[in-house]
């Protein structure tokens, strides 16, 4: 593991909360802090990834309109997210 696991976690609520737009940074800190506590290091990996997405593609995976693929690997952080 290159980064310990509150490393990675301080990482990803700093991201999830500096995203662009003020409606961006209240969705995805407000997912972050709902989940963050109760994954493994490999799910904050992903969770990682998710959060770095393009807030467009974001915005279209919440509404499930998306046209967009997405790595197989963040399925488990993209069913998270639409249910969320």
């Amino acid at each position: 593991m290159s980064q310990n696991k509150e490393d990675i976690k301080n990482k990803i609520i700093y991201r999830s909360s500096y995203r662009g737009t003020k409606e961006m940074d209240i969705l995805m800190t407000n997912f972050v802090k709902s989940i963050i506590n109760e994954l493994e290091y490999n799910q904050l990996v992903q969770l990682d990834e998710f959060i770095n997405l393009d807030d467009e593609i974001l915005k279209s995976l919440k509404n499930k309109k998306s046209k967009y693929k997405i790595n197989k690997n963040l399925t488990y952080i993209l069913n998270k997210f639409e249910n969320f």
